[in-house]
């Protein structure tokens, strides 16, 4: 008998964007000092834009779309070197609750899996550099599956993926709009704003007891 554990990226696992701005932590915050970009103007016109249109869902790679964007941002430099930039100022992990999902992957009868809105680029770096990989089974992000959170066919592909439960997936997200859309897909879904609301949850709370 198994469950399935997830969590999602941005305001949950790291500490960066989050649908609540008191908790927000700004990764550009010196982005026009240190690149000569503007950050509202990166925001509008590449985030808000190419970003979200295409590349969060695969069809265009970051590189490319920094390729074509930056250079009429004022950005002189390589999109790679942008790239590591960006990468490197929006990976700050979420300690206390890893701590907490170390805990987790004690028992055997969990799952932990990650789902989130990323594209190809930065997920492999939070697995692969960031170290998420050994603490969790898989990442199932937007650009892999090709549609964002909350659309059902992104909780029907991690369905397919992880079998059978004995239990629904209990799902750790800050967006509201998501945690809705993952309810009505038959998931347990708990709107994460800090980590009291992971380590609160009954079920999760009896096996960090070690009932």
């Amino acid at each position: 008998m198994t469950r399935a554990v997830l969590f999602d990226v941005d305001g949950v696992l790291v500490h960066g964007y989050h649908t609540n701005p008191a908790r927000v932590r700004a990764w550009d915050a010196t982005l026009l000092a240190d690149t000569g970009v503007d950050p509202e103007r990166f925001r509008q016109e590449f985030i808000f834009d190419i970003f979200i249109k295409r590349v969060i869902i695969g069809q265009m790679s970051l590189i490319d779309a920094l390729e074509r964007r930056l250079p009429g941002l004022g950005y002189r430099g390589s999109p790679m070197a942008f790239a590591q930039y960006w990468l490197r100022k929006d990976s700050v992990l979420n300690e206390p609750l890893l701590d907490v999902v170390r805990q987790l992957r004690a028992h055997g009868e969990i799952r932990l899996y990650i789902a989130t809105n990323q594209e190809h680029l930065r997920a492999n770096w939070l697995w692969s550099h960031m170290g998420l990989s050994e603490l969790f089974e898989d990442i199932f992000y937007a650009a892999r599956i090709g549609v964002q959170k909350p659309d059902p066919k992104f909780f029907d592909f991690i369905e397919h993926r992880i079998g059978p439960q004995s239990e629904p997936p209990l799902f750790f997200d800050d967006s509201p709009k998501v945690v809705a859309g993952a309810r009505n897909h038959g998931w347990e879904a708990i709107e994460f704003d800090t980590v009291e609301d992971c380590t609160s949850h009954p079920w999760i709370a009896q096996r960090l007891a070690g009932d």
